[in-house]
Order: C-alpha cells, then structure tokens, then sequence
C-alpha cells in the first residue's frame, strides 16, 4: 500500500506551492514524529531532497509524495484528505494503522 492524498488535498499542496513559488522539484514530505498528546504527531514540509534508499515515492494526482522508511511503518494505507469548514480548515489524516487518535486530529497512537 501507499500512502495517498485525496484530490482536494492535492489541490490545496498545490495552490501551496504556488503561493511560495516552490518549484516542481520540491515534493511533498511526510514524516511521523515523536509527541502530541497520543504519542505520535503527522508532519508535512516541503523537500527538495529525495533518497532512493531511504525514501519512498508516490504520486496522487500530479503531487509527488515522500515519505521515509521508518514513517512508512506507521503510514502505510494512509489518506490525506483536506476539510473546510467556518471553524477551522486543514489537512486530516485517514490512518488504517492508528488504534487511538487525538481530538486535535494530528496526533495518534500506533
């Protein structure tokens, strides 16, 4: 499996990137950290760095993803999906591997 993003989530890295001017080398980072009040927190960041031994890569409509090895544990078969609402907006993580999640929605437990 893989880890995906959902075409709205797509959109809005795109939009992103154009805002800031990040060139097309520029992929699409996801990491899992240690914290957060479950013990495990999602981080995005753009890269300009990919390694073959290291990394994974894939794409979900036209946006390159990356993610590490080790995050890919905890990752794998996971969607990110962007929601919209008048309280608040975001990335949300769709996560087949968390047995417990956070009410804020970016920390779980594995």
């Amino acid at each position: 499996m893989a880890v995906k993003l959902s075409e709205r989530a797509a959109q809005e890295v795109e939009r992103f990137r154009k805002e800031h001017d990040f060139g097309d080398d520029m992929v699409l980072r996801i990491e899992v950290a240690g914290g957060g009040c479950s013990g495990f927190e999602y981080k995005l960041n753009f890269d300009d760095k990919f390694d073959e031994t290291a990394d994974s890569k894939y794409e979900s409509f036209g946006v390159a993803v990356v993610v590490d090895k080790k995050s890919a544990l905890y990752l794998d078969g996971t969607t990110v999906d962007w929601y919209e609402s008048l309280e608040k907006q975001g990335f949300t993580f769709e996560n087949p591997n968390a047995v417990k999640t956070c009410g804020c929605g970016s920390s779980f437990q594995a």
